[in-house]
């Protein structure tokens, strides 16, 4: 599979339950670790302090669909494809395989581009960053 980025790691024992199998909630720590990589591969956080104050992706939908188990010390890889980009939104889709490349879940995410005002005050959605947009677009085209 092609994918924009691969983020890679090893079950921790703190993940698993007492059959040594990942814990379901995991999983979106997984996708979130993989997105925080995959963005700062491209220069940007998920959570950064831009020339306008806090720029932030607070996530707006969030999925998981489970293939098979990942086991304690078991490798495994998530990759983040950026499969929609609107002037104020990132979606991505997020496979996740084991260290042979089967699959053992699909998840997805979408992030809104936010700012506020004051530390205390709301968050508001903003356009996405002008060259984090043009980093998306190449990984959007890269996973067509």
């Amino acid at each position: 599979m092609s994918t924009a980025f691969r983020y890679t790691r090893t079950v921790a024992f703190a993940e698993t339950d007492m059959a040594g199998i990942v814990h379901f909630s995991n999983y979106f720590r997984f996708m979130e670790e993989a997105e925080h990589a995959f963005l700062q591969k491209l220069g940007h956080s998920v959570h950064a302090e831009g020339p306008d104050g806090l720029v932030c992706f607070p996530r707006v939908e969030a999925g998981c669909s489970y293939l098979g188990p990942l086991r304690f010390e078991q490798q495994f890889s998530v990759g983040v494809l950026v499969t929609e980009v609107r002037p104020k939104s990132v979606s991505y889709r997020m496979p996740i395989e084991d260290a042979d490349g089967t699959p053992v879940a699909e998840g997805k995410i979408t992030a809104v581009c936010a700012t506020r005002d004051q530390p205390d005050s709301k968050l508001r959605a903003i356009p996405i960053p002008e060259p984090l947009a043009r980093a998306f677009a190449e990984a959007l085209t890269a996973a067509e």
